[in-house]
Protein backbone atom coordinates (compact mmCIF):
# COMPACT_ATOMS: atom_id res chain seq x y z
CA UNK A 1 0.00 0.00 0.00
CA UNK A 2 1.38 3.40 -0.96
CA UNK A 3 1.51 6.48 1.05
CA UNK A 4 -2.27 8.52 1.36
CA UNK A 5 -2.05 12.29 1.74
CA UNK A 6 -3.92 14.01 4.51
CA UNK A 7 -4.61 17.46 5.82
CA UNK A 8 -4.41 18.11 9.66
CA UNK A 9 -8.08 18.75 9.18
CA UNK A 10 -8.87 15.28 7.76
CA UNK A 11 -6.55 13.52 10.59
CA UNK A 12 -8.13 15.06 13.13
CA UNK A 13 -11.46 13.69 11.18
CA UNK A 14 -9.94 10.37 11.64
CA UNK A 15 -8.81 10.76 15.57
CA UNK A 16 -12.47 11.60 16.86
CA UNK A 17 -14.12 9.04 14.16
CA UNK A 18 -12.03 6.23 16.03
CA UNK A 19 -12.65 7.67 19.66
CA UNK A 20 -16.82 7.55 18.53
CA UNK A 21 -16.29 3.55 16.86
CA UNK A 22 -14.20 2.04 20.11
CA UNK A 23 -17.08 3.94 22.62
CA UNK A 24 -15.04 6.25 23.98
CA UNK A 25 -17.23 9.68 22.47
CA UNK A 26 -20.57 10.23 21.91
CA UNK A 27 -21.75 10.56 18.19
CA UNK A 28 -23.28 14.42 19.35
CA UNK A 29 -20.15 14.85 20.57
CA UNK A 30 -18.05 13.56 18.02
CA UNK A 31 -20.16 15.74 15.35
CA UNK A 32 -20.00 19.22 17.75
CA UNK A 33 -15.98 18.81 17.94
CA UNK A 34 -15.95 18.20 14.15
CA UNK A 35 -18.57 20.90 13.62
CA UNK A 36 -21.09 18.93 11.64
CA UNK A 37 -24.75 17.93 11.82
CA UNK A 38 -25.51 14.26 13.31
CA UNK A 39 -26.52 13.03 10.08
CA UNK A 40 -22.92 13.84 8.65
CA UNK A 41 -21.55 12.09 11.44
CA UNK A 42 -23.42 9.14 10.63
CA UNK A 43 -22.41 8.87 7.38
CA UNK A 44 -18.77 9.54 8.19
CA UNK A 45 -18.90 6.68 10.64
CA UNK A 46 -20.22 4.62 8.04
CA UNK A 47 -17.93 5.37 5.55
CA UNK A 48 -14.90 4.74 8.30
CA UNK A 49 -16.23 1.53 9.18
CA UNK A 50 -16.45 0.47 5.14
CA UNK A 51 -13.99 1.48 3.56
CA UNK A 52 -11.05 2.44 6.58
CA UNK A 53 -9.49 5.99 7.47
CA UNK A 54 -8.04 6.48 3.91
CA UNK A 55 -11.95 6.91 2.97
CA UNK A 56 -12.19 10.06 5.14
CA UNK A 57 -9.86 12.46 2.60
CA UNK A 58 -11.13 14.62 0.71
CA UNK A 59 -12.52 12.75 -2.79
CA UNK A 60 -11.48 15.76 -5.03
CA UNK A 61 -7.64 15.42 -3.89
CA UNK A 62 -5.31 14.55 -7.08
CA UNK A 63 -8.11 15.41 -9.52
CA UNK A 64 -8.40 18.39 -11.69
CA UNK A 65 -10.36 21.28 -10.38
CA UNK A 66 -13.77 22.20 -12.77
CA UNK A 67 -13.19 25.54 -13.24
CA UNK A 68 -9.67 24.66 -14.62
CA UNK A 69 -8.95 26.80 -17.80
CA UNK A 70 -7.71 24.39 -20.84
CA UNK A 71 -4.44 24.34 -21.89
CA UNK A 72 -5.21 25.73 -25.48
CA UNK A 73 -6.32 28.71 -23.89
CA UNK A 74 -3.57 28.97 -21.79
CA UNK A 75 -1.52 28.50 -24.55
CA UNK A 76 -3.54 31.19 -26.57
CA UNK A 77 -2.96 33.89 -24.08
CA UNK A 78 0.46 33.43 -23.22
CA UNK A 79 1.13 33.73 -26.93
CA UNK A 80 -0.52 36.56 -27.27
CA UNK A 81 1.42 38.17 -24.30
CA UNK A 82 4.85 37.17 -25.94
CA UNK A 83 3.86 38.28 -28.61
CA UNK A 84 2.14 42.07 -28.38
CA UNK A 85 2.67 42.50 -24.42
CA UNK A 86 5.96 40.44 -23.65
CA UNK A 87 6.83 43.88 -21.63
CA UNK A 88 3.67 44.46 -19.75
CA UNK A 89 2.45 43.66 -16.14
CA UNK A 90 0.07 41.22 -15.28
CA UNK A 91 -2.42 43.70 -14.81
CA UNK A 92 -2.15 45.64 -17.78
CA UNK A 93 -1.48 42.48 -20.09
CA UNK A 94 -4.48 41.15 -18.38
CA UNK A 95 -7.06 44.85 -19.16
CA UNK A 96 -5.72 44.71 -23.08
CA UNK A 97 -6.24 40.68 -23.40
CA UNK A 98 -9.61 41.77 -22.42
CA UNK A 99 -10.40 44.85 -24.26
CA UNK A 100 -8.58 44.00 -27.52
CA UNK A 101 -8.21 40.15 -27.97
CA UNK A 102 -11.77 39.36 -25.78
CA UNK A 103 -9.78 36.77 -23.82
CA UNK A 104 -10.91 37.26 -20.08
CA UNK A 105 -8.63 35.79 -17.06
CA UNK A 106 -7.83 36.98 -14.14
CA UNK A 107 -4.32 39.21 -13.43
CA UNK A 108 -2.95 36.37 -10.65
CA UNK A 109 -3.61 33.57 -13.09
CA UNK A 110 -1.75 35.45 -15.73
CA UNK A 111 0.66 36.57 -13.17
CA UNK A 112 1.31 32.78 -12.89
CA UNK A 113 1.09 31.90 -16.36
CA UNK A 114 3.73 34.66 -17.22
CA UNK A 115 6.18 33.42 -14.22
CA UNK A 116 6.03 30.00 -15.53
CA UNK A 117 6.87 30.74 -18.76
CA UNK A 118 10.02 33.22 -17.61
CA UNK A 119 8.28 36.36 -19.39
CA UNK A 120 7.62 37.70 -16.31
CA UNK A 121 10.49 37.32 -12.80
CA UNK A 122 9.18 37.45 -9.55
CA UNK A 123 9.32 39.67 -6.74
CA UNK A 124 11.95 37.93 -5.20
CA UNK A 125 14.18 37.30 -8.95
CA UNK A 126 13.65 41.53 -9.30
CA UNK A 127 15.34 42.42 -6.54
CA UNK A 128 18.25 44.04 -6.19
CA UNK A 129 21.21 44.30 -4.22
CA UNK A 130 23.88 47.30 -3.57
CA UNK A 131 26.56 45.67 -2.44
CA UNK A 132 28.91 48.47 -0.57
CA UNK A 133 32.08 49.53 -2.72
CA UNK A 134 35.47 49.18 -1.49
CA UNK A 135 37.54 52.00 -0.95
CA UNK A 136 39.81 53.54 -2.83
CA UNK A 137 43.06 52.87 -1.77
CA UNK A 138 45.40 56.06 -1.69
CA UNK A 139 44.87 59.79 -0.40
CA UNK A 140 43.81 61.80 -3.46
CA UNK A 141 43.10 59.05 -5.88
CA UNK A 142 39.12 60.04 -5.84
CA UNK A 143 37.06 62.61 -4.59
CA UNK A 144 33.73 62.80 -3.82
CA UNK A 145 31.44 66.10 -4.26
CA UNK A 146 28.13 66.97 -3.75
CA UNK A 147 25.75 69.85 -2.47
CA UNK A 148 23.47 69.49 0.57
CA UNK A 149 20.61 72.39 0.72
CA UNK A 150 19.43 72.14 4.36
CA UNK A 151 18.46 75.02 6.87
CA UNK A 152 22.41 75.29 8.46
CA UNK A 153 21.35 78.51 10.16
CA UNK A 154 17.69 76.51 11.48
CA UNK A 155 15.65 79.81 11.56
CA UNK A 156 17.83 82.42 11.53
CA UNK A 157 18.32 82.95 7.91
CA UNK A 158 16.95 81.32 5.33
CA UNK A 159 17.81 78.04 3.37
CA UNK A 160 20.98 77.93 1.37
CA UNK A 161 23.68 74.81 -0.08
CA UNK A 162 26.79 73.27 1.54
CA UNK A 163 29.33 72.33 -1.35
CA UNK A 164 30.85 69.10 0.17
CA UNK A 165 34.21 67.57 -0.70
CA UNK A 166 35.09 64.34 0.82
CA UNK A 167 38.18 61.58 0.21
CA UNK A 168 37.28 58.81 -0.51
CA UNK A 169 39.86 56.75 0.98
CA UNK A 170 40.46 58.41 4.11
CA UNK A 171 36.61 59.81 4.53
CA UNK A 172 38.52 63.24 4.75
CA UNK A 173 36.80 66.72 4.37
CA UNK A 174 38.90 68.34 2.01
CA UNK A 175 36.03 71.17 1.32
CA UNK A 176 33.44 72.51 2.95
CA UNK A 177 31.94 76.17 1.33
CA UNK A 178 28.77 77.57 1.68
CA UNK A 179 26.58 78.80 -0.87
CA UNK A 180 23.65 80.42 -2.22
CA UNK A 181 22.59 77.01 -4.91
CA UNK A 182 24.25 74.90 -6.60
CA UNK A 183 26.30 76.77 -10.27
CA UNK A 184 29.32 76.34 -11.69
CA UNK A 185 30.56 79.63 -10.17
CA UNK A 186 30.10 78.56 -6.79
CA UNK A 187 31.72 74.85 -7.82
CA UNK A 188 34.60 76.91 -9.46
CA UNK A 189 34.88 78.91 -5.93
CA UNK A 190 35.22 75.56 -3.93
CA UNK A 191 37.66 74.13 -6.29
CA UNK A 192 39.92 76.82 -6.28
CA UNK A 193 39.86 77.14 -2.73
CA UNK A 194 40.70 73.09 -3.15
CA UNK A 195 43.59 72.68 -5.43
CA UNK A 196 45.25 76.15 -3.63
CA UNK A 197 44.73 74.15 -0.59
CA UNK A 198 46.05 69.96 -1.04
CA UNK A 199 46.83 70.35 -5.47
CA UNK A 200 44.78 68.41 -8.14
CA UNK A 201 43.23 65.11 -7.70
CA UNK A 202 43.30 62.15 -10.22
CA UNK A 203 39.24 62.70 -10.28
CA UNK A 204 35.81 63.76 -8.65
CA UNK A 205 33.14 61.56 -8.15
CA UNK A 206 29.63 63.40 -8.71
CA UNK A 207 26.26 63.18 -9.75
CA UNK A 208 24.50 63.93 -12.83
CA UNK A 209 24.09 67.10 -12.31
CA UNK A 210 23.71 69.66 -15.15
CA UNK A 211 27.15 71.57 -13.76
CA UNK A 212 29.00 68.19 -14.21
CA UNK A 213 27.54 66.37 -16.98
CA UNK A 214 25.35 67.42 -20.06
CA UNK A 215 21.62 65.92 -19.94
CA UNK A 216 21.08 65.70 -23.86
CA UNK A 217 24.37 65.70 -25.69
CA UNK A 218 23.77 65.96 -29.90
CA UNK A 219 26.12 66.26 -32.48
CA UNK A 220 26.55 70.02 -32.23
CA UNK A 221 28.00 69.87 -28.81
CA UNK A 222 31.02 68.28 -27.21
CA UNK A 223 28.98 66.81 -24.47
CA UNK A 224 31.53 68.58 -21.75
CA UNK A 225 29.92 71.42 -18.93
CA UNK A 226 32.18 74.53 -18.31
CA UNK A 227 33.09 72.60 -14.85
CA UNK A 228 34.15 69.59 -17.01
CA UNK A 229 36.03 72.47 -19.28
CA UNK A 230 37.86 73.63 -16.82
CA UNK A 231 38.29 70.23 -15.09
CA UNK A 232 40.33 69.05 -18.97
CA UNK A 233 42.19 71.83 -18.53
CA UNK A 234 43.81 70.88 -15.08
CA UNK A 235 43.89 67.38 -16.05
CA UNK A 236 41.62 66.37 -14.06
CA UNK A 237 39.16 63.96 -14.72
CA UNK A 238 35.08 64.10 -13.77
CA UNK A 239 33.12 60.68 -13.21
CA UNK A 240 29.10 60.67 -12.55
CA UNK A 241 27.62 58.08 -10.31
CA UNK A 242 24.19 56.30 -11.56
CA UNK A 243 22.71 56.35 -8.19
CA UNK A 244 23.02 57.98 -4.76
CA UNK A 245 23.97 54.67 -3.41
CA UNK A 246 27.64 54.75 -5.32
CA UNK A 247 28.88 58.02 -3.66
CA UNK A 248 27.39 56.97 -0.31
CA UNK A 249 30.40 58.45 1.48
CA UNK A 250 29.87 61.84 1.09
CA UNK A 251 26.07 61.35 1.12
CA UNK A 252 26.51 59.78 4.84
CA UNK A 253 28.58 62.82 4.97
CA UNK A 254 25.92 64.97 4.52
CA UNK A 255 23.82 63.35 7.14
CA UNK A 256 26.29 63.67 9.36
CA UNK A 257 27.16 67.46 8.88
CA UNK A 258 23.19 68.44 9.12
CA UNK A 259 23.31 67.28 12.48
CA UNK A 260 26.69 68.45 13.71
CA UNK A 261 27.36 71.02 11.96
CA UNK A 262 23.77 72.81 12.59
CA UNK A 263 24.44 72.35 16.17
CA UNK A 264 27.97 73.33 16.25
CA UNK A 265 26.95 77.03 14.21
CA UNK A 266 24.01 77.91 16.90
CA UNK A 267 26.01 77.21 19.70
CA UNK A 268 28.63 79.67 18.30
CA UNK A 269 25.78 81.87 16.88
CA UNK A 270 26.48 82.14 13.68
CA UNK A 271 23.93 83.20 11.53
CA UNK A 272 24.93 84.17 8.07
CA UNK A 273 27.25 82.05 5.17
CA UNK A 274 29.70 84.67 5.19
CA UNK A 275 30.73 83.85 8.83
CA UNK A 276 29.74 80.33 8.79
CA UNK A 277 32.74 80.22 5.57
CA UNK A 278 34.45 81.61 8.22
CA UNK A 279 33.86 79.22 11.21
CA UNK A 280 34.04 76.08 8.49
CA UNK A 281 37.85 75.54 8.85
CA UNK A 282 38.23 74.99 12.78
CA UNK A 283 35.02 72.61 12.22
CA UNK A 284 36.98 70.85 9.86
CA UNK A 285 39.86 70.37 11.80
CA UNK A 286 37.81 69.01 14.53
CA UNK A 287 35.67 66.56 12.30
CA UNK A 288 38.45 64.94 10.45
CA UNK A 289 40.66 64.46 13.87
CA UNK A 290 36.96 62.59 15.04
CA UNK A 291 36.15 60.50 11.68
CA UNK A 292 39.17 60.49 9.60
CA UNK A 293 40.35 56.78 8.52
CA UNK A 294 43.67 56.06 7.51
CA UNK A 295 44.02 54.62 3.93
CA UNK A 296 45.04 51.36 2.38
CA UNK A 297 48.11 52.69 0.80
CA UNK A 298 50.20 55.81 2.20
CA UNK A 299 50.81 57.41 -1.54
CA UNK A 300 49.30 61.21 -1.86
CA UNK A 301 48.35 61.17 -5.10
CA UNK A 302 47.87 64.69 -5.16
CA UNK A 303 49.55 66.30 -8.26
CA UNK A 304 51.46 70.49 -7.73
CA UNK A 305 49.18 72.86 -9.79
CA UNK A 306 50.97 73.61 -12.62
CA UNK A 307 49.63 76.65 -13.23
CA UNK A 308 50.22 80.22 -11.61
CA UNK A 309 47.18 81.34 -9.56
CA UNK A 310 46.31 84.69 -11.06
CA UNK A 311 45.45 82.84 -14.18
CA UNK A 312 43.26 80.71 -12.54
CA UNK A 313 40.58 83.44 -13.45
CA UNK A 314 40.98 82.45 -17.21
CA UNK A 315 40.38 78.95 -16.26
CA UNK A 316 37.00 79.45 -13.31
CA UNK A 317 35.05 80.92 -16.28
CA UNK A 318 32.35 80.75 -18.50
CA UNK A 319 33.34 80.55 -22.62
CA UNK A 320 31.66 80.44 -25.54
CA UNK A 321 31.80 81.57 -28.94
CA UNK A 322 29.42 83.58 -30.90
CA UNK A 323 28.97 84.52 -34.71
CA UNK A 324 29.23 88.39 -35.01
CA UNK A 325 27.01 90.02 -37.32
CA UNK A 326 27.89 92.90 -40.73
CA UNK A 327 27.01 95.42 -38.12
CA UNK A 328 29.65 94.34 -35.34
CA UNK A 329 26.66 93.14 -32.86
CA UNK A 330 27.08 89.98 -31.16
CA UNK A 331 24.63 88.29 -29.03
CA UNK A 332 25.48 86.36 -25.65
CA UNK A 333 22.78 85.54 -22.80
CA UNK A 334 20.32 87.70 -23.36
CA UNK A 335 22.42 90.63 -24.17
CA UNK A 336 23.24 92.53 -27.44
CA UNK A 337 27.13 93.24 -27.39
CA UNK A 338 28.59 96.04 -29.99
CA UNK A 339 32.22 95.88 -30.87
CA UNK A 340 34.29 99.02 -31.39
CA UNK A 341 35.09 99.62 -35.04
CA UNK A 342 38.73 99.28 -35.54
CA UNK A 343 40.97 97.71 -37.54
CA UNK A 344 41.12 94.47 -35.80
CA UNK A 345 37.09 94.15 -35.53
CA UNK A 346 36.79 95.22 -39.11
CA UNK A 347 37.66 91.70 -40.46
CA UNK A 348 35.39 89.27 -38.32
CA UNK A 349 32.01 90.21 -39.90
CA UNK A 350 30.67 86.79 -40.10
CA UNK A 351 33.69 84.82 -37.68
CA UNK A 352 32.98 83.95 -34.09
CA UNK A 353 34.77 85.40 -31.70
CA UNK A 354 35.27 84.13 -27.60
CA UNK A 355 33.29 85.12 -25.08
CA UNK A 356 34.30 84.93 -21.33
CA UNK A 357 32.18 85.66 -18.73
CA UNK A 358 33.87 85.86 -15.00
CA UNK A 359 32.06 85.50 -11.68
CA UNK A 360 31.71 88.79 -10.92
CA UNK A 361 29.77 89.45 -13.97
CA UNK A 362 32.12 90.88 -16.24
CA UNK A 363 32.26 89.69 -19.97
CA UNK A 364 35.12 90.30 -21.90
CA UNK A 365 35.43 89.28 -26.00
CA UNK A 366 38.65 87.86 -27.49
CA UNK A 367 39.94 87.37 -30.86
CA UNK A 368 42.87 85.12 -31.39
CA UNK A 369 43.74 86.10 -27.99
CA UNK A 370 43.44 89.42 -28.23
CA UNK A 371 40.75 91.41 -26.15
CA UNK A 372 38.17 93.54 -27.63
CA UNK A 373 36.84 96.47 -26.73
CA UNK A 374 32.85 96.38 -27.04
CA UNK A 375 29.72 98.05 -25.31
CA UNK A 376 26.35 95.79 -24.07
CA UNK A 377 23.73 98.05 -24.59
CA UNK A 378 21.29 95.74 -22.21
CA UNK A 379 23.77 95.49 -19.63
CA UNK A 380 20.61 94.29 -17.00
CA UNK A 381 19.41 90.60 -17.16
CA UNK A 382 16.03 90.19 -15.65
CA UNK A 383 14.19 86.73 -14.86
CA UNK A 384 11.81 85.99 -17.80
CA UNK A 385 8.16 84.34 -17.37
CA UNK A 386 7.98 80.83 -17.66
CA UNK A 387 11.78 80.75 -17.18
CA UNK A 388 13.48 77.17 -17.01
CA UNK A 389 15.00 76.86 -13.56
CA UNK A 390 16.31 73.79 -12.13
CA UNK A 391 14.94 72.44 -9.12
CA UNK A 392 18.50 72.65 -6.99
CA UNK A 393 18.63 76.96 -7.98
CA UNK A 394 14.69 77.33 -7.06
CA UNK A 395 15.60 78.57 -3.50
CA UNK A 396 18.00 81.23 -4.91
CA UNK A 397 15.87 82.08 -7.88
CA UNK A 398 12.87 82.73 -5.73
CA UNK A 399 14.89 84.57 -3.21
CA UNK A 400 15.86 87.13 -6.00
CA UNK A 401 12.43 87.09 -7.45
CA UNK A 402 10.93 88.51 -3.90
CA UNK A 403 13.70 90.85 -3.89
CA UNK A 404 12.95 92.33 -7.46
CA UNK A 405 8.96 92.34 -6.36
CA UNK A 406 9.56 94.35 -3.15
CA UNK A 407 11.29 96.88 -5.40
CA UNK A 408 8.73 98.21 -7.43
CA UNK A 409 5.44 96.23 -8.55
CA UNK A 410 6.22 95.58 -12.66
CA UNK A 411 3.85 97.69 -14.72
CA UNK A 412 2.77 95.58 -17.29
CA UNK A 413 1.86 97.33 -21.41
CA UNK A 414 -0.68 95.64 -22.77
CA UNK A 415 -0.56 95.53 -26.62
CA UNK A 416 -2.99 95.09 -28.98
CA UNK A 417 -2.92 92.21 -31.58
CA UNK A 418 -1.71 93.95 -34.59
CA UNK A 419 1.49 95.15 -32.47
CA UNK A 420 2.00 91.44 -31.40
CA UNK A 421 2.02 90.21 -35.26
CA UNK A 422 4.77 93.14 -35.33
CA UNK A 423 2.81 96.22 -36.54
CA UNK A 424 4.03 99.47 -36.36
CA UNK A 425 2.23 102.68 -36.45
CA UNK A 426 4.06 105.05 -38.58
CA UNK A 427 1.81 108.42 -38.25
CA UNK A 428 1.30 108.66 -41.74
CA UNK A 429 -2.82 108.09 -43.14
CA UNK A 430 -2.73 105.65 -46.15
CA UNK A 431 -3.91 107.87 -49.09
CA UNK A 432 -7.03 105.64 -50.11
CA UNK A 433 -9.92 106.32 -52.67
CA UNK A 434 -10.77 109.91 -54.29
CA UNK A 435 -13.45 111.75 -51.94
CA UNK A 436 -16.85 112.13 -53.79
CA UNK A 437 -16.82 115.48 -52.14
CA UNK A 438 -13.68 116.79 -54.01
CA UNK A 439 -15.04 118.31 -57.66
CA UNK A 440 -17.21 120.62 -55.02
CA UNK A 441 -13.93 121.71 -53.62
CA UNK A 442 -11.92 122.32 -56.43
CA UNK A 443 -15.27 124.21 -57.78
CA UNK A 444 -14.95 126.29 -54.57
CA UNK A 445 -11.88 127.03 -55.14
CA UNK A 446 -12.07 128.13 -58.31
CA UNK A 447 -14.73 130.55 -57.42
CA UNK A 448 -12.66 131.96 -54.76
CA UNK A 449 -9.97 132.52 -57.16
CA UNK A 450 -11.55 134.39 -59.58
CA UNK A 451 -13.23 137.01 -57.37
CA UNK A 452 -10.24 137.35 -56.23
CA UNK A 453 -9.01 138.07 -59.63
CA UNK A 454 -11.99 139.97 -60.30
CA UNK A 455 -11.78 142.90 -57.54
CA UNK A 456 -7.58 143.29 -58.18
CA UNK A 457 -8.64 143.99 -62.02
CA UNK A 458 -11.11 146.40 -60.79
CA UNK A 459 -8.67 148.54 -58.37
Amino acid sequence: MGWVIMSERELNRIEVLAQVDDGRLSVQNGANMLDVTKRQMFRLMKRYRTEGAPAIRHKSRGKSPNNKIHKAKRDYAIALVKEKYADFGPTLAAEMLTEHDGFKVSRETLRKWMIEDGILLSRKQRRTFHQPRLRRECFGELVQIDGSDHRWFEDRAGPCTLLVFIDDASSMLMELRFVQSESTFSYFTALESYLLKHGRPVAFYSDKHTVFRVAKPNQHMTGMTQFGRALAELNIEILCANSSQAKGRVERANRTLQDRLVKELRLAGVSSMEDGNAFLSGFIERYNARFTKAPAKPNDLHRALDIEPDRLSEVFCLRDQRHVTKDLMLKYDRKRIKLEINELTRGLVGKYVDVYEYGCGRIQIRANGIVLPHAILNPERKITHAAITENKRLSAVLEHIKAEQDKAPPKVKVKPISAKNGYVKTGRRPPGGPSKMEPYYARKRAEREARAASQSSDI
